[in-house]
């Protein structure tokens, strides 16, 4: 499958808001300034708009592309729609009277919807984790190998071997960040994050028109207009641009925090992450088509200099990254099961542990990213980014307005076209589980 993945998540800093919110007061949407008001007077220390755009860039930066022009199609139209749900959880917020996620879906559809919320948002950040293994080991071999070429094929060749630096970097970096009970402070690590992603922007529009011949795709393919595989990367995509549970946490980390400046930090932030995002994939696409892998940088030569420094970056991000996505996995858990329960030393090293192993294991048996985001991004990010928020907005809207109304037509339609990408991507996710194939070599 022709799939493209545009360094994926590559800055996807996620900041661990799970439950986490800014409390928004029990007050109906029509007496939201005067509450927004005396939330601003109670801060006492909060961030600048450019805090806000760098956090919320940051959680959304990645690419997906499926045929050029129907690719660069919906990279626009899903950031779009991206956009103004990211915005609606805010509203959600303020019409429930909620400050979490979590909480107005249990607010509009019971425990059922606490339930669902709670499943997705694991199954998300779980897919996530998996995803960040594999660019460990995708990316960190190849620098080892480049600056220590004696290594390989020597008595130590296991030290540069991909299962050997995803184990290591996993037990040694990611497990002791992830035992902190508090890891907030890592998101500060946004504007390393994003420095790295345009280091990566470079690195492959200067070096993809230095590629060898034997490494470029046809060139038949180039401006192709569909391929098969399209419903897979609107999951990818959607992968790359959610945010959502990161919505309260951005809003509320304003110094003002104003449905008018939140919608300003998210239009400029998925505005600087959609130039990206087509910046990378269209200068990539046209140089490797039809053979673009799903971590692009796979794509470049071992040796490749520049392309290695874009490597180390990519990967170096990826270990404070994998904590953060932990965190909102361990979070869930301690919400969904253990609400009422104080916390547990024990309980908490179990659950870090678990969740850890657990994600570097299925990294292990694989090296195919984009499997890993068709499924994590096809199903979990498509019912967090489309379905809940427009549903939730729906259930809070007045029941007399019509379900064609203005106010009402666009969430319909959001959740809709969520609900049909979510159902064909599990019944191709799953038939191509039972599906014989090779396995992709890793190495």
């Amino acid at each position: 499958m022709p799939l493209f993945v545009g360094l994926l998540d590559s800055a996807t800093q996620r900041a661990p808001a799970t439950t986490h919110g800014i409390s928004l007061g029990r007050h109906s949407l029509e007496d939201g300034d005067t509450n927004l008001e005396e939330l601003a007077k109670q801060r006492t220390a909060g961030g600048g708009m450019i805090d806000s755009i760098a956090n919320m860039a940051n959680s959304i930066l990645g690419a997906g592309i499926i045929g050029f022009f129907t690719g660069v199609f919906l990279l626009v139209v899903l950031c779009g729609v991206t956009d103004w749900t990211i915005r609606l959880i805010v509203i959600n917020a303020k019409m429930s009277g909620r400050n979490s996620y979590m909480d107005i879906m249990s607010h509009c559809f019971g425990w059922g919807g606490r339930f669902a919320v709670s499943l997705f948002q694991f199954s998300f950040a779980f897919g996530g984790m998996a995803a960040f293994c594999v660019i460990i080991g995708d990316t960190i071999p190849h620098v080892i190998r480049s600056i220590f070429p004696g290594l390989q094929g020597s008595s130590f060749g296991f030290l540069v071997s991909r299962q050997f630096i995803i184990t290591i970097c996993t037990l040694c970096i990611s497990y002791p960040l992830s035992l902190y009970r508090d890891i907030s402070k890592l998101a500060r690590a946004s504007g390393f994050a994003l420095v790295g992603m345009f280091i990566i922007v470079i690195s492959v529009i200067v070096e993809g028109a230095q590629v060898p011949p034997e490494l470029r795709g046809s060139p038949e393919a180039k401006y192709s207009i569909i391929n098969p595989g399209i419903f897979q990367a609107i999951g990818v995509i959607s992968f790359a641009f959610v945010c959502h549970h990161n919505s309260l946490l951005i809003y509320g980390s304003l110094n003002t925090p104003t449905l008018d400046r939140f919608a300003a930090v998210t239009h400029v932030s998925t505005f600087l992450s959609l130039v990206s995002c087509c910046t990378l994939a269209i200068s990539a696409f046209l140089v490797f088509t039809d053979k673009t892998q799903g971590n692009i940088l796979n794509n470049f030569p071992p040796n490749d200099t520049l392309i290695n420094v874009a490597r180390f970056c990519f990967g170096m991000n990826m270990f404070t990254t994998l904590p953060l996505e932990l965190f909102v996995c361990r979070e869930v858990i301690e919400q969904y099961f253990f609400a009422n329960e104080q916390w547990n030393k024990t309980r908490h090293i179990i659950l870090t542990t678990v969740i850890l192993f657990g994600s570097m294991l299925i990294s292990l048996m694989t090296c195919d990213l984009g499997v890993v985001l068709e499924v994590a991004g096809g199903v979990a990010a498509t019912a967090l980014a489309f379905i809940f928020p427009a549903g939730c907005y729906l259930k809070l809207l007045p029941r007399t307005q019509p379900w064609n109304s203005r106010s009402k037509l666009p969430a319909v339609l959001c959740v809709g076209f969520g609900l049909v990408v979510l159902v064909l991507n599990l019944v191709i996710a799953l038939g191509n589980a039972w599906a014989e194939h090779t396995p992709k070599q890793c190495y």
